[in-house]
């Protein structure tokens, strides 16, 4: 099973302060463990404070784009990671292992092809064996690209664990599939609601586990995708273009995704703990 562990914010991280020394090592060390027992899928990362970011919204046929920061600390996402385990449990463990002393990290499930249902009108190359291939060969890394994430925004229907149909999934996969061959989409995901997630609560050597669903559904990540872009500007223009595809499918036919730059280990400066990301490659400018 595959689990995605998102980071919530704290005052100081929106703050632009940046991890010292000996958490970068206990993290480096952390990660390490992560690759040896082969757990991890992808390298966990830092995103940049939300006032980096940018929300686009799109209802009633118009987009609406608000600039960082936004105000509700305690559900933004400061970074993720992306592992696999053979259960809840297992991915619960890893959750408390990081070496926090305060701060919440989620646990979500990821959808797998095969939660959803074949229906009827698939055809033989649709959006399913699409998901297949780029899931096989995933695009590359492009020189002079600053990488993003884009996080959907959760709603009722999501929640609920409704899927979307045939005509939203063959129109997502065709938007993905345009993303690829612009070079501008990395790989991307729907998480499971959060009813089948956890939340690890960290309080000095205490890890306090809460099990979903949580109730602040609009604040919720309904899934994510991992981009490239050589500019804010374009990076923006392509979010657009995703919540116009998405609308459809969501209730009340509105769509909202928060865009993020990422931290790469480069803008941390050289240390010890930095090197030893980057004999991992994790996080550096290629």
């Amino acid at each position: 099973m595959r689990f995605m562990l998102l980071v919530k914010a704290t005052q100081d991280f929106e703050a632009g302060v940046l991890p010292d020394e000996k958490l970068l090592a206990e993290m480096a060390t952390y990660t390490e463990e992560l690759v040896k027992s082969g757990a991890l899928l992808d390298p966990c990362v830092r995103l940049q404070p939300s006032s980096k970011g940018v929300r686009v919204r799109y209802a009633n046929g118009k987009f609406v784009v608000t600039d960082g920061p936004f105000a509700e600390t305690k559900e933004l996402i400061a970074g993720f990671c992306l592992i696999q385990a053979k259960s809840r449990e297992e991915a619960l463990e890893w959750a408390k292992r990081v070496p926090f002393q305060e701060g919440e990290i989620e646990v979500r499930p990821l959808f797998e092809l095969m939660d959803f249902p074949v229906d009827p009108a698939e055809k033989s190359d649709g959006w399913r064996e699409k998901e297949e291939q780029f899931r096989a060969a995933p695009p590359a890394r492009k020189p002079g690209t600053i990488r993003y994430i884009g996080l959907v925004k959760a709603d009722k229907d999501s929640e609920a664990g409704i899927l979307p149909d045939e005509k939203v999934l063959s129109a997502m996969g065709a938007f993905m599939e345009e993303g690829v061959k612009a070079g501008v989409f990395l790989s991307g995901e729907g998480l499971q609601p959060s009813s089948q997630g956890a939340r690890v609560r960290f309080s000095g050597s205490k890890r306090i586990v809460t099990d979903g669903p949580f109730a602040e559904t609009k604040e919720l990540i309904g899934g994510y995708a991992i981009l490239q872009f050589t500019s804010k500007a374009e990076a923006i223009e392509w979010t657009k273009r995703f919540v116009q595809v998405d609308a459809p499918g969501r209730l009340g036919a509105e769509s909202e995704c928060e865009i993020r730059p990422f931290f790469e280990f480069d803008d941390f400066g050289s240390s010890e703990a930095v090197d030893r990301f980057r004999a991992m490659g994790v996080g550096t400018k290629k």
